[in-house]
């Protein structure tokens, strides 16, 4: 049985584990999260399970007892090295196991890590992962033979299968900002292989992340990517996030092109193969999505934010393309439906080649007037007791619809509100979005009047 003392039981998130080193998560932890996980793989009859890190300085020794727990359960571990996220998606898939753990902070501060997991084919969350913690707690049953260890190398069936996929129809010239994530180690490589002429930014792997923070969702970071593009010839910028699985996206003018509107020039491509299916999009994304799928003939569906929900939905609708607003795109079609930042890149310039002004097709997609993700940092567990009433009380005058799937958003005829308690972090998450400034203000100021009723003591960002 594990020290109830010492577990780290707040490191247990809705999408995954994580959280501070050494004080949450260490090997003594990363051992037991394996052998749980070992339990769980052999009730299910799961033999073997993919591991792979990322960059961070504490990735190696995590990795290590992670397996080694594994292999306390009598299941076999199977190493993959330093790796982007993905590719451990892309190693259970292509390997048939199904299962697997990426080790990654994501985009969290360097002293953060943590473990994103997948069980016979579907990603872990919610009840599953708070299940696995009462099940580490109480001491999972250890295999009377242990399980064996392999290593594989996964990065070049994974190159030989994106080049193979994708064809560009010219060669391009782009800038690629890693940030010093773990994408740093594929990125480079991948797109000159497709063809492209690379400019490398931040490209080392270096888990102290000494350049920016590597977060594409946040403007500040896209800084140097805007200024290289802006004075070289390349025609346009692509950023990654710590680990990989997600992108970011700049014009030659400095525009940058939110993930919203990339889904809608995906689901363009998508839909004139695949007439009529349903694309996913997130509660986050701009309206303009759900109307260009339509104009495209597809049928758009909204859904929770998280790409674990996300990838639960996909697999329960078949459909070829879902996206949400934090950069996390799933390509069912031609791929295998998991987010990975590489690949959808990849996509991005297959589009954009056909142009002789990539830019330019990106810059005509449509957008409203609207802010970037807003947070209100509250104390734990505040935020959904606040969205709870504000789901219960809330009265949006004007509104056309209020949407509850995931928080509140108020649908208007001219733009949109949202307000969502995060799933990962203590803040209330708020995105506006209108035809005008006009518009926008209106509808900022009707969610300013609720909220400063409900929470009077919150700091609101707008």
């Amino acid at each position: 049985m594990a020290d109830t003392n010492q577990f780290p039981r707040a490191a247990f998130k809705a999408y995954d584990i994580r959280g501070i080193v050494p004080e949450e998560l260490n090997p003594e932890f990363a051992r037991l999260l394996g052998q749980g996980l070992a339990a769980q793989a052999r009730s299910e009859g799961v033999r073997a399970m993919v591991v792979g890190r990322d960059g961070r300085i504490s990735s190696p020794s995590l990795a290590a007892s992670l397996q080694a727990g594994m292999r306390d359960g009598g299941i076999e571990s199977i190493d993959v090295g330093q790796v982007p996220t993905p590719l451990v998606y892309f190693a259970a898939h292509t390997l048939k196991t199904g299962s697997g753990v990426a080790v990654t902070g994501s985009h969290n501060p360097p002293n953060y890590n943590g473990f994103k997991m997948m069980m016979a084919g579907r990603t872990l969350h919610g009840a599953a992962i708070a299940a696995l913690r009462d099940q580490i707690l109480a001491g999972p049953a250890l295999a009377s033979a242990p399980g064996q260890a392999r290593e594989v190398d996964i990065l070049t069936p994974y190159l030989a299968r994106v080049v193979d996929s994708i064809k560009l129809a010219r060669p391009m010239k782009i800038a690629v900002d890693c940030g010093n994530g773990v994408a740093g180690a594929v990125a480079p490589q991948l797109f000159r292989a497709l063809g492209c002429e690379v400019t490398e930014l931040f490209c080392e792997v270096d888990g102290t992340f000494p350049n920016h923070h590597p977060d594409p969702a946040d403007p500040h970071n896209l800084e140097d990517l805007i200024r290289c593009v802006q004075t070289t010839d390349c025609e346009i910028g692509l950023a990654f996030d710590g680990d990989g699985d997600r992108l970011g996206v700049v014009t030659k003018s400095g525009e940058i092109i939110w993930p919203d509107r990339q889904l809608i020039l995906y689901a363009r491509d998508v839909l004139s193969r695949c007439p009529g299916e349903t694309i996913i999009y997130d509660v986050k994304c701009s309206r303009h999505v759900a109307v260009e799928i339509r104009k495209a003939g597809g049928v758009p569906l909204m859904c929770q934010t998280g790409h674990s929900l996300i990838k639960a939905k996909l697999a329960e609708t078949g459909a070829p393309l879902a996206g949400e607003m934090s950069g996390h795109t799933f390509f069912k079609e031609r791929w295998y439906g998991f987010d990975d930042g590489l690949y959808t890149g990849a996509r991005l310039l297959e589009i954009l080649s056909r142009s002789a002004d990539a830019s330019a097709v990106l810059e005509s997609l449509p957008q409203g007037v609207s802010t970037p993700e807003l947070k209100i940092e509250m104390k734990e567990g505040e935020p959904h007791a606040v969205i709870e009433r504000l789901q219960r009380e809330a009265r949006f005058a004007g509104a056309s619809e209020l949407i509850t799937i995931d928080g509140v958003r108020a649908e208007y005829p001219d733009g949109f509100g949202l307000a969502r308690a995060s799933n990962t972090t203590p803040v209330i998450v708020l995105r506006f979005e209108g035809d005008t400034p006009e518009a926008l203000a209106r509808i900022q100021d009707a969610f300013r009047t609720e909220l400063k009723r409900l929470a009077p003591d919150a700091h609101l960002p707008f």
